[in-house]
This record gives C-alpha cells, structure tokens and sequence, in this order.
C-alpha cells in the first residue's frame, strides 16, 4: 500500500483528545515491536508527517468543520491528501475517517447519535481485512455525524442507521466506528451516561468486545503491512 516499503514501520497517531489514545491499537503495536508516537493537538504539537510510514487519526468530541476555531483540522486534512497521494497508509477512528472524507471534499454533517454497540454488515465486494470479517459484526460507536462517501471512495461496510461505516480511499482507510476499544476506554467513555446504557453497555461489551479485538487485530496487520485481497464469495 505504501511506496516506503523497505523502510522500517514508524507509526504516529493523530490525537485529538486525551481521553481518545490508541486503546487497544497501542496494546497490538507494544506486541509487535512497532514503534509509535502521538501528536497530542490539545497541546500544540506540530502536525507533520516527520519520519513516519504510517499515519493514525483517532477520535475527539470536536467537528472537523470546526476549523475556524481549531486551525490545525485543516492542517491534518491538507497532510491527508499528501499522504493519500504518496500512497502513504491512513487509517482513521470515527472524527479521523470523517477528516479523511472531508479532506477529499466530502460533506461531514449532524446526523444520528450512536452510543455503545451497534451491527455494521461487510460490503460484498470488501478488500483487505474486510475480505475476511463476517457478514454482520457488532461495533462499539460513540457519534454524532457522519459523511457523505468521497469521489473515489469505496464502502466496506454500512450500518442500519448510519450506513456509512467503513471506507477505502487509495491508501486511507476510514472507519466511523471505533475499533480500538478496551474494556477501560469503555467505561471511562460512558460514565456519564445514563445508569440503564451503561448497564446494556456494560453486559454487550462482554459479548462483542472479544470479537471486535480480533478484528481490530485484522485491521492492525492489513494497515502495517498491507495484505489486500477481494472478498471471497
């Protein structure tokens, strides 16, 4: 997927909030030796490229069409196009697939709320680790918008209420859902809701977080090290 692939991987994550890190991502690249580092924006990092291979944009309460008062949005869309466009990996978490669509023109707007586990059902047609999920897998969500697809994009995989989940543009991968969840993130990000959704919350967690561990482990090994291929059947 990338032109670099003789070079060592060097991940940098995209972090927007502090509450939002790599979660279970940080856990699966500490495993494999692959060394990362964070670009904290809250507190004014620069946002470069710098001499990573590969480049994670992760989640943030903010909207990417907040520019006007957090400039550096527009800074990360314009270093997603130069990414995109030296076949550069991508990945995007929820807000980071919304700033890879809005940085190739697509509209991000106010739509459903999504908050804890919700099914998103595999595109027939699906590419890279999408070519082996099942049909329909339940995801951990926590959103307010979503995007319209981008010219050139193609859907991986759609949900019931906000169909587009999870897409391919080039190099980027985009997913409206968040893949890096742990047990932890879970209830940090929940404490605050009502006592019934974090107890719904709390007993789906034990049925799907397993599952959605070893999909974002799929997406982990695609990313680093490409591994494509058309769904089968």
């Amino acid at each position: 997927m990338s032109g670099e692939r003789n070079q060592p991987v060097r991940v940098k994550a995209f972090q927007h909030s502090p509450a939002e890190p790599l979660g279970y991502f940080e856990q699966i690249f500490t495993e494999l030796n692959v060394p990362f580092e964070y670009v904290r924006l809250w507190e004014g990092d620069p946002v470069s490229r710098g001499d990573a291979t590969h480049l994670v944009f992760l989640g943030g309460p903010m909207s990417v069409n907040d520019e006007q008062e957090l400039p550096w949005l527009r800074v990360e869309k314009e270093l997603i196009r130069r990414a995109v466009k030296q076949r550069v990996p991508v990945l995007g978490l929820c807000l980071g697939a919304q700033l890879i669509a809005s940085a190739h023109g697509a509209t991000v707007y106010r739509f459903v709320n999504e908050t804890g586990w919700y099914p998103v059902h595999t595109e027939p047609g699906a590419t890279g680790a999408f070519a082996s999920f099942p049909e329909t897998v339940h995801v951990f969500q926590m959103h307010g918008e979503t995007f319209h697809l981008p010219v050139r994009g193609t859907l991986q995989c759609r949900g019931d209420q906000v169909p587009h989940q999870g897409f391919r543009l080039g190099s980027a991968l985009g997913l409206q859902f968040h893949l890096e969840m742990t047990g932890d993130l879970i209830r940090d990000w929940t404490k605050g809701e009502k006592k019934f959704l974090q107890e719904k919350i709390g007993r789906e967690t034990g049925r799907y977080l397993p599952e959605s561990n070893r999909r974002c482990r799929q997406v982990t090994m695609e990313f680093l090290h490409g591994n494509c291929r058309k769904k089968q059947g």
